[in-house]
This record gives C-alpha cells, structure tokens and sequence, in this order.
C-alpha cells in the first residue's frame, strides 16, 4: 500500500523557492473576493477557492493562507476567490456554493473543515478538495495538507526556553483541536529541553476570535511569573502579544513573522510555511501528478522554523540563538524525535 505520507522535498527541486472561526453567512464566489490575472487567459485553467475560519488580516494563520492563495494566483495565472469567517455550520454550504459555481480547487483552510470536506466531495468527484492541518484522505478528490504542528511548536518552546529569565512561559491554544494540542505538546518537550527546570503555564482559550479574551489570560500567566508567550489562537493570539506588548515581556510570534505586531516584544516566529506548501499542491494539480493522499512538509523541507527579530534578538545572550540553531540541525539529521519526547513526557500515548 502506497505509504499516504508524501515528503516535501520536490517542492523545492521543482518549484523553487518563494517568499483555525466564525463569521459571515457562506455564499461562495459572489461574496468572497474574487480576481483573474490580467496577462493571459485563465479560461483554460482551473478556478481555485480557499475557506478560511478567520480573516486575512491575523498576522497569522489566515493571512498565510491567503498569501498562498495568491501566491498561486500570481505564478500560475488563475482565477482566485476566498471567503473568510466560515462557521462550522455554513462549511457544507459554502463548499457547495463554490463547486456550482466552478471552481475546481477547493483549499479549506484548517482541520475543522475536515467533516464538511469528507461529505461534500463525494458529491462533486470533478472538484479537488485540500483540508490543511489535516490527515485525511479520500479517494478519488480529496487530500489533506500538513506542515508539522509538534514540531512548530517545539521550536517555538525552544526559544521561550532559553530566553525565559524568569524560568516560566507560557502557551495559548485557540481551541482544543488536535493541530493546536499537538503545537501546545511540541512547545512543552521544547522549552523543557531548553531549561530542563521551566515552568510550562498552557491553556486552550476555546476561541479563535476573541482578542480581549486571550489578552486576559495573557495577563493572568504573567502575573503567575510568565516572561515569554506564545499565542496560538489564529486572530486571538494578536491578544497575546498586546498583553506582553503592555507587561514588556516577550512574545513569540506563531506560523508567521509576527514581529510588526509588537516590534520590540515579539523575540522569534514559528514558521508554518503553507504559502509554499499550496503552491506546491497546486503545482502538482496542474501538471496532473495530484493524488487523494496526506501530503507533509517540516523542518527538512524548509516549511518550519524560527525568524528573528534582530532588534529583540540582540539584547539576549548569543547563545539563544547559537543553541537555537543547533538544535533545528539536529533535527534535519534525525537525532530528535519529537514525537517521542512527547510521548516520554506522558502527554500522548
């Protein structure tokens, strides 16, 4: 049997290299935002849609789906549109509203949209549908696309290990899902690592939106000794940072370089590289080597890792940075086994 776990490593041989949620009512392509490339014809090519449980503007997971999506729009030529906000109960609509509109390509956005996915694609074979932060797959039109939340979050703990003075840090969830479970279980092994003796404050705040929320929980974790946060809550991890924006600890940004949220608090960002990863799908789409399978990318094929923020980075001791990059090393030649620690730790069985 076919193993479902596809490496990632073509996607930078072939392509090259570049560069979770209410909201409003479904409606697909008629009210979302809808462009065509203006140099040549898009007519012969598949329309592409993305689903997103927040908005484009997070500094976080939405936006980097949205700059997939018009990644793809610019170096393929297509026609794109995105709807932002979907509910859980407006996610079938929504996919069907595009689909019998003809959009070809559906990307959904995050794992929630999984069981919408699963029923809707049965009844349009002819549309290709990808569900990221996802293991699914079904045959003959739908994948699922994954860039490695453990170990997102573990280099995230990493970095909040070293840099804590305090010997406490802290992580928040959006909702109890397993993509957010899995990053909170990397960040854990992570930061223990790091500073075998810290002290990991982890909560899920049950929302992905509410900003107001996630800054009070933020407060409460620094007032129980936290210097260093990481929030990730798509549009209400923003909460986080404001609260060690305002307590002047540090925050660590999450999926993408969160830096110009708070300039000199944010120390370091994850990296969750699904710009690339959908280009690459896409790629495959085009060229017709697509498969209904579970698509992964991590560290080895340059989908995670830290950013800096230099003007944070340079008042911290050179070895947060030195051991930081050690340890993403010893993770591209295999001595780490995340998933293990993980284990060991008696956070999953």
């Amino acid at each position: 049997m076919k193993n479902l776990i596809i490496a990632f490593t073509v996607l930078f041989l072939l392509l090259g290299t570049a560069a979770c949620g209410g909201g409003s009512k479904g409606g697909g392509p008629t009210s979302g935002q809808q462009q065509e490339k203006k140099e040549g014809s898009a007519a012969d090519k598949p329309k592409v849609a993305l689903l997103l449980p927040g908005n484009i503007n997070d500094l976080g997971w939405n936006t980097i789906a949205y700059e997939g999506l018009k990644l793809v729009e610019k170096e393929y030529g297509l026609t794109t549109s995105y709807m932002e906000r979907v509910a859980q109960s407006e996610m079938e609509e929504v996919f069907r509203n595009y689909a019998n509109q003809g959009f070809k390509v559906i990307f959904a956005h995050g794992f929630q949209f999984g069981d919408a996915a699963l029923k809707v694609a049965k009844d349009f074979p002819e549309v290709k549908f990808i569900v990221t932060s996802h293991t699914i797959a079904q045959p003959p039109n739908l994948c699922s696309l994954i860039v490695d939340n453990t170990e997102v979050g573990f280099l995230a703990g990493y970095v909040a290990g070293l840099a804590t003075k305090t010997g406490v840090v802290g992580y928040l969830g959006g909702k109890d899902i397993p993509p957010i479970r899995d990053a909170m279980y990397g960040y854990i092994v992570g930061a223990k690592l790091a500073n075998p003796n810290v002290k990991v404050l982890a909560t899920m705040l049950d929302t992905f939106e509410d900003v107001a929320k996630a800054k009070e929980q933020a407060l409460a974790f620094i007032q129980q000794g936290a210097d260093v946060l990481l929030g990730n809550g798509n549009e209400a991890g923003l909460g986080v940072i404001q609260a060690c924006q305002e307590k002047d600890v540090l925050a660590i940004g999450y999926s993408m370089d969160q830096s110009s949220a708070a300039p000199n608090h944010v120390l370091a960002s994850s990296l969750q590289s699904y710009q690339m990863a959908f280009k690459h799908v896409m790629g495959l789409i085009l060229d017709g080597k697509w498969e209904p399978i579970h698509y992964r990318a991590s560290l080895n094929e340059g989908a995670t890792g830290i950013i800096w923020n230099e003007k944070v980075l340079a008042k911290l001791p050179a070895e947060v940075k030195t051991k930081t990059d050690e340890i993403e090393e010893r993770i591209k030649a295999g001595e780490l086994d995340i998933e293990k620690m993980v284990v060991e730790e008696g956070l999953k069985k």
